[in-house]
């Protein structure tokens, strides 16, 4: 099994700017989850409420703002250097680039079949981003 990707030096670089970016980041919380429990560990929504005064853009109810997204050609790629492929079934697996990609198995999927697709992974050598604890 491959442990790290080939990535060319450009990638790689946007990979380390993209983890100083999100280290920098604030912890954008979701509004007034302080007032609810339920709402309490939940991340960032878009406040979507007919009178909602951030969605309103209210003096001192201030929305999240744009500018903290990653660089474009790192999307989707996992910290690794890995892009993350989301696997359903076994045969699945047949699409999936071993030098590049690395699967992140549903959660929908049951023991039984995870554990098959566990199997094929490790048989044609794909880095798996989650796997069962057996």
């Amino acid at each position: 099994m491959v442990d790290k990707p080939n990535l060319s030096p450009e990638i790689r670089r946007l990979l380390k700017v993209r983890r100083r970016q999100k280290a920098r980041k604030p912890e954008f919380r979701r509004y007034e989850s302080h007032k609810k429990l339920r709402l309490r560990r939940k991340s960032w929504r878009r406040p979507r409420g007919m009178d909602n005064k951030m969605r309103l853009r209210i003096a001192g109810k201030k929305p999240v703002m744009v500018g903290f997204a990653s660089p474009a050609e790192v999307r989707g790629y996992h910290p690794s250097g890995y892009i993350e492929v989301l696997v359903h079934n076994p045969k699945e697996l047949e699409n999936v680039d071993a030098e590049t990609q690395a699967i992140r198995i549903a959660s929908c999927v049951g023991l039984k079949k995870r554990l098959m697709i566990e199997d094929k992974a490790k048989e044609l050598g794909i880095k798996i981003l989650n796997p069962s604890q057996r």
